[in-house]
């Protein structure tokens, strides 16, 4: 017979601990050695504290490829921006020969421009009329109203650019995108648009207004250096810290994740082409004083310092409380590579640098004529020696814009075939193979069960598996009560998305990041 305490618990005789309920023999001395001497082994939930060693570990690797993301990010939004300045103009060029020989030479059945030559005209007529328009805006007498304004209300303005800054990239490739299609789309379809010139005038007028917007957002950071306390350039930074709190206690997915990728490095390109104007308009007041370079190097560390922390911190915990792995940065590389690929191919559906502004929300034509606006009205060429250090520098850059796309287009080659996604490169683009998806799907009905039951399946590959957003093990182990909201509720989930159809402004779930 096992005795039994009066509370209920079995008291153990042989080979055990004594039972803790028991009341004999109770002393302050053998409470304390018991406290001193109990144990407890780890091995008992072994799987548990295998999870929390693998988290930790995952925030140990979240700095190493988030900034390998960022450093081929930062490289594909730098060949984006550099094709403005020196490749746009020489394609520009070549597509105006072509327009002034081809009637010329009698070729009547050939197009006078090709799509892509239209498109390359259109940008260099909008970066023209828009040029021409910044020359009317005093960058002096803005910076001189800014800086007559209070701190809190520079902070507040800040943050309003900001925000209006990711409106106008939304809708401003949106505009682009309609005047390309508007100029090339061909003639035997039915008219369903309102004119190129309207479309022309909007594109026209969205490059003014953003680099307007840039303009005014790079005048207050060059306010916030020039303070004499730095407080405004303090509370500037600590607005980075904000996001953090706004970030990382929400549920995110990969899709989630890869757009707030984008999103900081489309963000952390423009912060450096913003620091470079600030520096330029600095140097140029101090008249291109060396010294005076070293005065602003600490300023500008430290706002890239912090930067970089913050994004280093948000990832890192993002992965931690959504269980995210951070190998998921290798297939997001995986993704921008394959966008660089894909643009070098022959059955290529659009340019390289279009392909960048929808995928980072990054669009270089205004921040572009913004730089080319400051440069020139900060440098002044005088004589033929200075012509010749134009000449110079422009031949260095298109240099740099060479060697920078040839590396990158060997590293995206070994990206893509390190995923496995060669086959996906002759595949129609996304859209269109959704819409043929679903019009097969609405000519072909369903199975009947017998059918389906009958019908073997076939295993899926890697590579039909490789950057779609898994169902997340929570979702599936979860029952409702009532079957009716079960059945409803499947009825109406929207299917996961693949990582190459998600642009910078793609809903994806419930929200955009």
């Amino acid at each position: 017979i096992i005795p039994v305490c009066d509370r209920g618990a079995e008291v153990l005789i042989c080979h055990a601990l004594p039972c803790p309920c028991a009341v004999t023999d109770l002393s302050l001395v053998r409470f304390i050695t018991a406290e001193l001497t109990r144990g407890y082994f780890l091995e008992h939930n072994e799987a548990k504290y295998t999870e929390r060693r693998e988290r930790v570990y995952t925030c140990l690797r979240i700095p190493k490829e988030l900034e390998k993301l960022m450093t081929f990010g930062f490289f594909l939004c730098l060949d984006a921006f550099l094709y403005v300045f020196t490749l746009l103009p020489l394609r520009v060029l070549l597509a105006l020969l072509r327009l002034l020989t081809v009637p010329c030479c009698g070729l009547s059945g050939s197009r006078l421009l090709q799509p892509a030559q239209v498109c390359d005209v259109l940008k260099g007529f909008i970066m023209v009329l828009c040029y021409s328009m910044m020359s009317y805006v005093d960058y002096s007498m803005m910076y001189h109203l800014i800086r007559g304004q209070s701190v809190i209300k520079l902070y507040i303005i800040y943050n309003m650019l900001e925000v209006a800054d990711r409106l106008f990239s939304s809708f401003g490739q949106d505009i682009l995108d309609a005047l390309y299609w508007t100029a090339t789309e061909p003639k035997e379809k039915k008219r369903a648009h309102i004119g190129v010139i309207p479309h022309f005038l909007m594109a026209v007028l969205y490059v003014f207004l953003h680099a307007i917007l840039i303009m005014v957002q790079a005048t207050t950071l060059n306010v916030a250096f020039n303070s004499h306390n730095k407080s405004l350039l303090t509370i500037m930074m600590s607005n980075n810290f904000v996001e953090i709190k706004g970030s990382v206690f929400k549920k995110f997915e990969k899709n989630n994740l890869f757009q707030m990728s984008n999103s900081d490095i489309k963000e952390r390109f423009t912060n450096y082409i913003l620091l470079l104007i600030v520096c330029l308009r600095n140097m140029e007041q101090f008249s291109w004083n060396p010294d005076h370079l070293w005065v602003l190097f600490p300023d500008v560390v430290m706002v890239i310092a912090s930067e970089v922390a913050v994004d280093v911190v948000k990832h890192a915990f993002i992965t931690k409380f959504n269980d995210i792995s951070a190998d998921v940065y290798g297939e997001y590389r995986a993704s921008l590579a394959f966008d660089l690929v894909s643009s070098r191919q022959k059955n290529a559906y659009t340019d390289y640098s279009d392909s960048v502004s929808r995928r980072m929300g990054f669009i270089p034509l205004p921040l572009a004529l913004l730089l080319i606006r400051v440069v020139t009205s900060s440098v002044k060429i005088q004589g033929s020696l200075s012509f010749m250090c134009v000449l110079l520098f422009y031949l260095g850059m298109i240099t740099l814009k060479v060697l920078n796309s040839i590396v990158l287009l060997g590293t995206s080659c070994g990206f893509v075939k390190e995923a496995n996604m060669e086959e996906k490169l002759f595949d129609p683009p996304p859209s269109v193979a959704s819409s043929l998806g679903i019009s097969l799907a609405s000519v072909n009905p369903p199975l009947s069960k017998s059918a389906e039951s009958s019908t073997p399946t076939l295993p899926k590959s890697d590579s039909d598996t490789f950057l779609t957003t898994p169902d997340e093990d929570n979702d599936d182990k979860i029952i409702n009560a009532d079957t009716g909201l079960e059945e409803e509720g499947l009825k109406h989930r929207t299917p996961k998305k693949d990582l190459l159809e998600i642009d910078r402004f793609t809903i994806c779930g419930n929200r955009i990041d």
